[in-house]
């Protein structure tokens, strides 16, 4: 077998240059990593919104935090503001951390189911700092505040930020536009990228990196793609970027229209706004109209139109080449989950590297995890289309579909006992499944009994004494905007 001694990583932005910052980082010098990239062809560049596993990827790569904030021009996220979700007017927050205190046998929900049959209690999210946090528009990295949190970035800023990062431990970056891919022979893997130039750029092992396009994974290796349109519809978006009017608040909004939703991420420097949609439901030039009449502050430039497909590839490792980003699949940004995606790969191939270059076990048991979190996070995702009343014809139709009998076992499981669960290789944690559950008008019909064991006044007594916890550790905490002011 070839020995896999030089990495050639396609196609730079947020995908390219986190995977030569972790290869470089971690396997320097048992490889050599190259990155070729095209100062012509531009990146998405919209992944703006991150969930706080990006803080345990940054040690891994070895990110200063000060140093990234200051470059990225990030603001610090608790969670995602859901409005007109369920309808028009109803709001909930999906918050980072956990929510009030579990029990090995009983998770806290079913505690609080209790306390509100017994008429106290309060909403289930007065027991989440991080809400409370953001509802008063503070925050803090000060382990006494206990907050969990993720950044909002400025995503071409993330990936030249990562570029010096990864340059610094010894990536070697080629500038020019790949034109062609050249297979070996007898394998049937690749061999080499042509460039325009003429150069010719060997490899033992590719990552694909190349966006939508996926030169090497689709176009070279023809790896098939699952289509997951009939389940997540919306297949166009639009973004545009504004000048700030106010303070940063420390979350992203997600506001529902009656074909999808639109964002806003607000930067230190800027906000990121953006629109997606069904076009089934929604012409472009309507959607360009809604967008714009949501914005706040001057429009930087005209919104951009990104079309896309919902699904992922058949095998994420193929032959010898790994798709990453949006050459792997897409799911739209609604959870945040785009960088998470790539920085959990990145980390597994890392893990599994092929050494030796024998990659049929390795990237069996790769690309099985690498499905079964992109199917996880897909069934997130349809959760807040599903459980909606909304009037629309889309919303409707959504509320109606069939869902994956993964996503329907969970709605029983939670309906029927207010049951929520999360296995290895999940992301979402069971509060999260929790509170959107609840947020989009999920009532269970029952939940566990052991709750009502506990006398109501030690009920009331606990619950208190997790509001005045909150409280205390939030009373020192300050605005979200003074303590950017004084981090960077």
């Amino acid at each position: 077998m070839r020995q896999v001694r030089r990495v050639v990583v396609a196609g730079g932005g947020t995908a390219g240059w986190l995977a030569a910052a972790a290869l470089v980082r971690q396997l320097s010098p048992l490889i050599e990593v190259v990155l070729i990239e095209s100062d012509a062809i531009g990146t998405v560049g919209v992944g703006e919104s991150t969930i706080p596993t990006i803080r345990t990827f940054h040690d891994f790569i070895g990110v200063d935090e000060d140093a990234f904030v200051r470059a990225t021009g990030a603001t610090f996220k608790l969670g995602i503001s859901f409005e007109h979700w369920l309808r028009e007017g109803a709001r909930y927050f999906h918050a980072f951390g956990s929510v009030g205190r579990s029990m090995f046998v009983a998770d806290f929900q079913h505690f609080w189911l209790e306390a509100r049959r017994q008429g106290f209690g309060g909403a289930y999210g007065d027991y989440s700092a991080e809400l409370r946090a953001a509802a008063e528009g503070r925050f803090s990295t000060d382990p006494a505040a206990g907050l969990a949190y993720a950044y909002h970035l400025d995503a071409t800023a993330y990936a030249a930020f990562l570029r010096g990062h990864a340059e610094a431990a010894g990536a070697r970056r080629i500038e020019g536009r790949i034109v062609a891919v050249d297979r070996d022979g007898e394998t049937g893997d690749l061999r080499a990228l042509r460039l325009a130039s003429g150069a010719v750029i060997d490899g033992d092992f590719f990552i694909d990196c190349t966006g939508f396009r996926a030169l090497l994974i689709e176009d070279a290796l023809t790896t098939g793609y699952d289509d997951w349109s009939h389940w997540l519809p919306t297949d166009t978006a639009l973004a545009v970027q504004t000048d700030s009017v106010g303070p940063p608040m420390p979350y992203t909004r997600a506001i529902a229209h009656c074909a999808g939703w639109r964002w806003r991420i607000p930067l230190q420097h800027r906000v990121g706004n953006g629109i997606v949609f069904s076009s089934r439901d929604m012409t472009e030039e309507e959607a360009r109209a809604t967008l714009l009449d949501g914005i706040e502050g001057t429009p930087l430039f005209d919104p951009r139109p990104i079309r896309f497909t919902t699904g992922m590839r058949k095998r994420a490792w193929h032959r010898n080449c790994l798709a990453l980003g949006l050459a792997s699949g897409f799911i739209e940004p609604l959870e945040s989950t785009s960088i998470h995606l790539v920085m959990i790969a990145v980390t597994r191939f890392v893990q599994s590297f092929p050494f030796a270059g024998d990659d049929g076990a390795l990237a069996d048991r790769f690309n099985a995890r690498t499905r079964a979190e992109w199917e996880h996070v897909r069934d997130f995702v349809i959760l807040h289309y599903h459980l909606n009343d909304r009037a629309e014809p889309f919303w409707r139709r959504m509320a109606a579909m069939e869902v994956p009998d993964t996503l329907a076992a969970r709605i029983a499981l939670f309906r029927e006992q207010a049951a929520a669960f999360q296995d290895q290789d999940q992301i979402f944690r069971i509060d999260s499944w929790v509170q959107v559950m609840l947020g989009q008008g999920l009532e269970p019909r029952d939940y566990h009994h052991l709750a009502r064991m506990l006398p109501a006044q030690d009920l009331q007594r606990a619950l208190g004494g997790l509001d005045a916890g909150i409280r205390h550790r939030l009373q020192t905490v300050p605005s979200h905007a003074d303590f950017l002011r004084r981090f960077a």
